[in-house]
């Protein structure tokens, strides 16, 4: 399992968005209407993937990389884990389409955070390209006033905040491992919605549905993603994750039908655009 520190990092954050395009179409799979049951079947499963992983991955020495991840991981785990409750109730309270878009402005977050707590620099076009991304969210969190997804989408917001945060954390930690960071996230959501939950039957399918959630499709991307992140600079993770923002509403437009209100797609459209724009990005003028 050490061969996935030896893939270059833009390789496997693509993979790993690849993985968590899968998402939005799974939740839309479970029987359960409930959140914190779907939650806590991803949660778990997640839990033994990742667990798994570890002991694969070190072996007998899997413990001690838990330890030595420290406070840091044990920090990153916990704002990470907020992230994913966010994400099933985002899921379940807008469209797949306006989750993603908004989960891609992750990339200005990242140039945000990476600003003032790495100290990197933010170049005119970074700071224009910022300023794009929040009016596309803008446009999808003002229309959804009167079409009742706005809850949706303020939770959904969560998600790239909490996620530059783990960034944040991973990167100015570098010399430290901190996929165990993830682990701990799993240990903390199984927790929280196993407190919150208010029914602990499960249909088969349901379960096989947490199984999907918990190992494919967020285990193997969030390792990919942990480990790509060490060697990637924080303005490019967001633009090389774009693979799940492609993909997931294709899934459920493929499969569910799910067409979103076209101002979903105005603010996508701006927030991409955003994101290209970023991408030519070469200078750092600090501003």
């Amino acid at each position: 399992m050490l061969f996935l520190y030896k893939i270059p990092g833009f390789l496997l954050l693509l993979f790993g968005g690849f993985c968590l395009s899968w998402g939005g179409l799974i939740v839309r799979s479970f029987e359960t209407t409930d959140a914190w049951n779907i939650l806590l079947l991803r949660s778990f499963f997640f839990f033994l993937g990742v667990s798994i992983f570890l002991l694969l991955m070190y072996k007998k020495d899997a413990f001690k990389t838990v330890k030595k991840a420290g406070l840091a991981g044990l920090l990153g785990g916990f704002v990470m884990s907020f992230s994913f409750i966010a994400f099933v109730f985002a899921m379940m309270n807008t469209s797949v389409a306006n989750v993603v878009f908004i989960i891609s402005t992750q990339t200005m977050f990242l140039a945000i955070f990476g600003y003032f707590y790495l100290k990197e620099k933010v170049s005119i076009i970074g700071l224009l390209s910022i300023i794009l991304a929040m009016m596309g969210i803008s446009v999808m969190v003002g229309d959804s006033i009167s079409g009742g997804t706005l809850f949706g989408n303020l939770v959904a917001l969560t998600i790239p905040v909490s996620f530059s945060i783990l960034v944040m954390i991973i990167r100015k930690n570098a010399n430290l491992d901190l996929v165990p960071a993830i682990w701990y996230a799993s240990i903390s959501s199984t927790l929280i919605s196993f407190l919150m939950t208010n029914d602990l039957s499960f249909t088969n399918n349901d379960i096989l549905m947490g199984f999907l959630l918990g190992v494919p499709q967020l285990t193997f991307g969030f390792v990919c993603i942990t480990i790509g992140s060490r060697t990637t600079k924080s303005v490019t993770i967001g633009l090389l994750m774009l693979t799940e923002t492609i993909f997931a509403p294709l899934w459920v437009w493929i499969f569910l039908n799910e067409i979103p209100p076209i101002s979903v797609f105005i603010g996508g459209f701006v927030i991409v655009l955003a994101l290209i724009l970023k991408s030519f990005d070469k200078k750092t003028i600090k501003v």
